[in-house]
């Protein structure tokens, strides 16, 4: 069973800087596409950096510049460092994994197709 735990979520003021983490057990390759999702309070969830298996990586409009997502595969983690934080960044993070049979282009789109899910992190952004 593929589990996924999240954590290094917290509260900053705007500008600064978190690390999440997400430590990934159950999966036996490296053929799965990984990303970060966010859902703030009363909106729907968007996908917000995505890497494929062949470490190729993607990102939203709104974080591209500010956010790197990486992965170590042997430390089977996945990271998202985010810097420059806005308070519209305040969210709880989610890092879900499915297999690699998805276009790309869909990374950070069909959450319905994502087979597994965290629990979340939260993170709260200040101005």
């Amino acid at each position: 069973q593929v589990q996924l735990v999240e954590s290094g979520g917290g509260s900053v003021q705007s500008g600064g800087s978190l690390r999440l983490v997400c430590a990934v057990s159950g999966v036996t390759d490296n053929r799965y596409q990984m990303t970060w999702f966010r859902q703030a309070s009363g909106k729907e969830r968007e996908g917000v950096a995505g890497i494929d298996s062949d470490g190729s990586t993607t990102y939203a409009d709104s974080v591209k510049g500010r956010f790197t997502i990486s992965k170590d595969s042997a430390k089977k983690t996945l990271y998202l460092q985010m810097n420059s934080l806005k308070p519209e960044d305040t969210a709880m993070y989610y890092c879900a994994t499915r297999r690699d049979f998805w276009d790309t282009s869909t990374i950070l789109r069909s959450t319905a197709r994502y087979d597994y899910w965290g629990q979340g992190t939260p993170v709260t952004v200040s101005s």
